[in-house]
């Protein structure tokens, strides 16, 4: 009848429910046990030293490592004169990328006639002008130093006199400007530029 299906039924479904039951309490003493073992195996130690811990810490220094050398910074202030790579292209390590000029730190390379010579001294004030600003602008620097040899004696092709030929010629040698940092600020010059170079040599 109906009312037997139905307590039919429900003792399956009482018999069911206990079985379940007793999977439950063999999981839970089977996790219990887990337990105590990973409590064993691990007792004393931090969660630093766990192996995985460790590789994965591993990893996410490589990857912020990765990430710091996709920037590449330059060891000066200036710009950028020449760029010898393009956007994507791969760069070795140790090969050039770009050449920067420091701006803000500039010189001047000046080369006066070795009959100019006679009293110039490091140190000394020096007056330029450059042909972009033209003699409104002023420039104040100072000698930082005088070259080993003329403009001839390191020529990639040093001129060779024939025999017999007296002609003097007057030699130049390089002498070495430092700029003023403010006056560059205030007018800035870019690499390659004429300048006129006037040494105080009274002092």
């Amino acid at each position: 009848t109906r009312a037997q299906n139905a307590f039919a039924n429900a003792q399956a479904a009482f018999a069911s429910a206990k079985a379940s039951q007793v999977q439950a309490q063999a999981n839970r003493a089977a996790a219990a046990g887990s337990l105590a073992a990973n409590a064993v195996l691990t007792a004393g130690a931090s969660i630093d030293a766990n192996p995985e811990v460790a590789a994965a810490r591993a990893k996410v220094e490589q990857a912020q490592l990765d990430l710091s050398r996709t920037v590449i910074r330059a060891p000066i202030d200036g710009v950028v004169a020449k760029r010898n790579v393009q956007i994507g292209q791969r760069v070795a390590a140790g090969s050039p990328v770009m050449q920067v000029v420091p701006i803000g730190a500039a010189y001047v390379d000046a080369n006066f006639k070795e009959g100019q010579l006679r009293k110039v001294k490091i140190g000394q004030p020096v007056e330029l002008e450059a042909d972009l600003y033209g003699g409104s602008v002023k420039y104040h620097g100072k000698v930082a130093g005088l070259s080993g040899g003329t403009g001839a004696a390191f020529a990639l092709i040093p001129a060779q006199n024939a025999t017999g030929n007296w002609i003097k010629v007057v030699q130049r040698l390089p002498v070495r400007v430092a700029i003023d940092p403010t006056d560059l600020k205030a007018h800035p010059l870019r690499v390659g530029l004429s300048m006129k170079a006037t040494i105080d040599t009274r002092g």
